[in-house]
């Protein structure tokens, strides 16, 4: 498990205020069952049906969602814990070390789980800026593909990078805020009746702002939900995976649950293939991307964060 640095919150429940679980119509009985038990002061936000919602995308539905929990992050002095209702926590969740420096005053987003994931930087420092040469290089990437994890390494500290999809992250006030504003932008444009990958611009929309962006070293959880059919309409993947955990799942996922167990034989074959798309996506360098590494002052760094993560306990 990764090394704290010496007076930061070694665990990820003493740097949180609030828990907010999204859902629409999925039952949330077991997951805040769970995040209550680890210690999470958890709150439903189920989506109320409005007049006009039946012309709007799922895309925007989703959106107007998670802005109902930024809204509500705004009050809180500490960062904010937002998981939509398909998460699979791992058992020792809560007790895991934050993905992101405590210390950072200008933390921006930090994911949980992660989907297409890059790292830009891996820092232990208070602040953790990204060298500008390292993000320039970064956003090279397409800042609107949908097909795109900081936590502490076992050897070094926090890293910084790109995700998308919104399963389960950290926000602050300050972020919220912005993200708010987004919002209101991806109303205007491309408006709600169209889809919008709007999840995958959040980090480039961010770091615009000079705010640190954060990706775990493993996942937190997993996402449990069935294959997105407005996903497969947009000629994107329909259903995404972590690729690596940091431990055992608290429940079954519902890809694969069943009355009272598991049906082993399609959380194998699904746990096999997000195993084997993550070790591709570091093979053939997406995760960490050649350009990022010649442009970086710490390369040896960011290649020992990305191998550690597939291979070490």
């Amino acid at each position: 498990m990764p090394k704290q640095n010496q007076g930061t919150s070694h665990r990820l429940i003493d740097c949180i205020d609030q828990t907010f679980v999204i859902a629409y119509k999925e039952s949330t009985e077991q997951l805040t069952g769970v995040l209550e038990q680890f210690g999470c002061d958890c709150t439903v936000l189920r989506q109320v049906h409005q007049p006009g919602y039946e012309t709007y995308s799922p895309s925007y539905l989703c959106l107007l969602n998670h802005r109902s929990a930024w809204e509500l992050a705004l009050r809180s002095q500490k960062p904010t814990l937002i998981v939509e209702a398909d998460f699979v926590p791992v058992s020792n969740f809560t007790q895991l070390p934050p993905p992101f420096d405590p210390a950072d005053p200008d933390l921006g987003i930090a994911w949980l789980y992660t989907c297409a994931s890059q790292i830009y930087n891996v820092t232990d420092d208070a602040t953790g800026d990204v060298p500008d040469d390292v993000t320039n290089s970064a956003s090279h990437s397409p800042r609107h593909s949908s097909n795109h994890s900081p936590s502490h390494s076992p050897s070094c500290g926090w890293a910084q990078g790109y995700s998308t999809a919104m399963v389960a992250y950290v926000v602050t006030a300050k972020s919220a805020r912005l993200l708010i504003d987004l919002a209101a932008q991806v109303g205007k444009d491309p408006g709600p009746r169209n889809y919008s990958p709007w999840d995958s611009g959040i980090e480039y929309y961010l770091r615009d702002f000079k705010l640190h962006n954060y990706v775990p070293f493993r996942n937190y959880g997993e996402h449990g939900g069935l294959p997105n059919p407005e996903h497969g309409k947009n000629k994107l993947s329909k259903a995404h995976r972590a690729d690596v955990l940091y431990g055992r799942l608290a429940f079954a996922p519902m890809y694969a649950a069943a009355e009272g167990g598991i049906r082993r034989w399609d959380w194998l074959k699904v746990r096999a293939y997000a195993r084997t798309k993550g070790l591709g996506r570091l093979l053939l360098m997406k995760y960490l991307r050649g350009e990022v590494i010649r442009k970086s002052r710490q390369p040896g760094r960011l290649i020992r964060f990305a191998i550690a993560r597939h291979f070490t306990l």
